[in-house]
């Protein structure tokens, strides 16, 4: 059984999109049933050039990426997540819509947050730079995420431990 999370930010065009393209990349590399979404609550409509560069960099596949809403996330047809997780403090702050977990549950909540990249001083080598630093973080955390035995975790023990790696 796949395991499903979805990783929240604003416009889902940078720290959601890397946080996802790492999570899949290294779940894929370790053989685990775990599967990363990403959205935001007012999608851009774009992904930021800088995050699928420093992806393809770090050889993370991106075809087929795109910004999306969080809509696609709370009907019939969505996954069965056991996590959201935000990457942002907007998002953090905003009233989220109902998702659905596994049977009879609401996934875990829990707040990871990391400072804009596309935010960053320096033009194009300073946006280039904070997009790889805010990829190396969200990829340490997801290996963090993925040493745990989440097929096992009830959802207080998920929520305990995510909030763990949070303050890591």
């Amino acid at each position: 059984m796949i395991t499903h999370l979805l990783i929240l930010c604003t416009h889902n065009s940078a720290r959601s999109v890397l946080a996802e393209g790492m999570l899949n990349h290294l779940a894929a590399r370790l053989g685990l049933d775990v599967r990363a979404h990403s959205a935001g609550s007012a999608p851009s409509g774009r992904i930021n050039p800088f995050a699928l560069e420093v992806l393809a960099e770090a050889g993370v596949y991106t075809r087929g990426f795109r910004s999306k809403s969080w809509d696609e996330f709370t009907g019939a047809g969505a996954p069965p997540l056991a996590a959201v997780i935000t990457v942002c403090d907007s998002a953090a702050a905003e009233t989220c819509p109902v998702f659905f977990g596994g049977p009879g549950q609401q996934p875990v909540k829990v707040h990871w947050g990391y400072p804009d990249p596309s935010a960053a001083e320096g033009g194009d080598e300073g946006r280039r730079r904070a997009f790889e630093l805010t990829r190396q973080a969200l990829g340490y955390r997801m290996l963090q995420l993925l040493q745990l035995p989440l097929a096992e975790l009830d959802r207080d023990s998920l929520q305990q431990a995510l909030q763990q790696i949070a303050q890591s």
